[in-house]
């Protein structure tokens, strides 16, 4: 008779591949799956009544900003209370390859977390947290913006052929060390002032590895269709595969625009183009109150902006183009309608944090300025990119994209506590909520969809869509990331007004075969790994 480590008895098993749950035993011995449903006979050393509660693999957040909150607290506890087993990182800003300036960029922009940057590359960073000690895996993309800094600088300048190559070699270098492909945020400078010559370029090389070419398109907004343009015509002409960051059409005006783009995705896909998508389930975007000013004012950095906004005449500038249509920008001062739908809610100088949480226009009432003029001077008192959440999105379209089958989730968010310094500052409720919501919300209260394939699209498909072996299933021989949960319990609290609330309905979650919460109770543990993707060549 076969002796186990774990077995998870009765449980409704979902393995992610989409197929009908099956009621049975889970086995887990070490740190993987020897057994799904056996039918010999086992002895474990402990044992799990999953009566009632669902068994699943762990969930893959497609989009982590949890960079530096991991670097605080490597026990995730947001995301570990949802079944978070795997955080993917790097938007565009990744924490390698670094140079000096990177580094003391990094440095510059620490808030209320601070840490010395005690590495330069990419896979460096990645095992720097696994020595430290988190609860979840851990992977990253390279980010094209880091990878632009790295070689250009701030400054919104072209690459020369020398640098081009310089730029393709760091990210050769890259997915070498693990990285699960390329990324970026082309509304953000220094990232917006790539031409897509260069992001072909770079995507050439992912391609060579397998990796994925994942993107915060040029526009969500105004200019949503153009955006698209571009990252089709980026896929095809590298031949790489792409994914779409936080899919969704920004902006009142621009609601209507949905049924086109998503015709658009979907007849790309039939043609051949190897495309899937993911989002956050909010109609709430969040991201710096800086991305109300039009790119050439961050030409040179943070400190080149901060002088023009103090300049009069460049300043007025910038308001009369915050007024206006982005038409080569993603102004999203524009796109939010109205000031009422811009909330800033993380400021580093804690002078100005009594504004958290309230909306641009209140703040611009209390000081009697115009809305225009109070984000300003809020950077510039902040000196800093300023933390806000634009009311951008709607709720009927998110249900339409939730049920898309090529549709995976990300928080978009780090992984905080309601402890410690992260409960200094709001944050958006998706850092919370997230894949709680999917199950709850969609899943349970709404029917968009069964929940096997919810699972699916929590697990095997991002999986599948970052080329990671052995996890995204229960399946044998794969890795004990799994989670048990109530689908009749599983509930996001977070709201926007008071964010710092955990999910439930979350029972039990295992990475590599440890117990990181029990009883809805985090462990401590942190058995989290470097998950590496397609093109990791381990140094000899």
């Amino acid at each position: 008779m076969t002796t186990v480590d774990l077995i998870i008895r009765n449980g409704l098993i979902i393995d992610g591949s989409g197929n009908s749950p099956i009621s049975g035993d889970l086995v887990i011995h070490d740190d993987r799956i020897v057994a799904v449903n056996p039918q010999e006979k086992m002895v474990a050393d402990r044992e799990i009544d999953a009566t009632g509660l669902v068994v699943a693999p762990g969930f893959i957040n497609m989009l982590s900003w949890a960079v530096e909150s991991l670097i605080e607290d490597g026990r995730a506890q947001s995301d570990i209370r949802q079944g978070v087993t795997l955080e993917v990182m790097g938007e565009s800003l990744s924490w390698g390859p670094l140079n000096d300036t990177l580094k003391t960029y990094i440095k510059s922009t620490q808030g209320d977390i601070q840490y010395d940057v005690e590495w330069t590359s990419l896979g460096e960073y990645l095992e720097y947290l696994e020595q430290r000690g988190v609860a979840p895996n851990i992977t990253s993309f390279v980010g094209a913006s880091t990878i632009r800094t790295h070689v250009l600088g701030f400054d919104d300048v072209q690459p020369t052929s020398e640098q081009l190559q310089a730029m393709q070699q760091l990210v050769h270098e890259a997915m070498q060390e693990g990285a699960v492909g390329l990324s970026t945020a082309l509304i953000y400078p220094p990232g917006s002032y790539a031409k897509t010559e260069e992001l072909i370029a770079l995507c050439e090389v992912v391609a060579s590895y397998d990796g994925l070419y994942i993107s915060h398109m040029r526009s969500e907004g105004s200019e949503i269709d153009a955006g698209l343009d571009e990252f089709f015509k980026t896929v095809r002409e590298a031949n790489v595969r792409g994914e779409i960051y936080h899919l969704k059409v920004a902006g009142q005006h621009n609601w209507h625009k949905l049924d086109n783009i998503l015709q658009r995705i979907e007849t790309a896909r039939a043609d051949g183009l190897q495309i899937t998508t993911d989002m956050y389930t909010y109609p709430a975007a969040g991201t710096g109150l800086n991305s109300v000013v039009p790119p050439w004012a961050h030409d040179g950095g943070h400190d080149s902006l901060i002088e023009r906004l103090k300049n009069v005449d460049v300043r007025a500038r910038i308001k009369e183009a915050m007024a206006l249509p982005g038409k080569d920008w993603e102004n999203l001062y524009y796109e939010a309608g109205s000031p009422d739908n811009i909330m800033p809610v993380y400021f580093k100088n804690p002078e100005l944090r009594h504004y958290a949480g309230k909306t641009l226009a209140q703040i611009a009432t209390e000081r009697n300025q115009s809305p225009q003029d109070t984000a300003l001077d809020l950077i510039i008192e902040d000196d800093s990119r300023v933390g806000t959440i634009y009311f951008l999105m709607s709720e009927d379209n998110l249900r339409r994209q939730v049920q898309l089958p090529y549709m995976s989730f990300g928080s978009d968010a780090s992984a905080p506590a309601t402890e410690g310094v992260f409960i200094n500052t709001p944050v958006h409720p998706r850092a919370y909520g997230t894949f709680a919501r999917v199950l709850g919300r969609y899943v349970r209260d709404e029917g968009l969809m069964s929940l096997q394939e919810a699972v699916r699209r929590l697990t095997s498909l991002p999986a599948d869509v970052l080329k990671i072996r052995a996890r995204g299933k229960l399946q044998e021989n794969y890795f004990a990331d799994v989670v048990v949960f109530d689908p009749n319990k599983v509930q996001d609290h977070s709201t926007f007004t008071d964010p710092h609330q955990y999910a439930t309905g979350m029972v039990h979650v295992f990475v590599n075969g440890e117990q990181v919460l029990a009883h809805g109770e985090h462990t401590g543990a942190l058995p989290g790994r470097v998950v590496r993707g397609p093109g990791y060549q381990p140094k000899l």
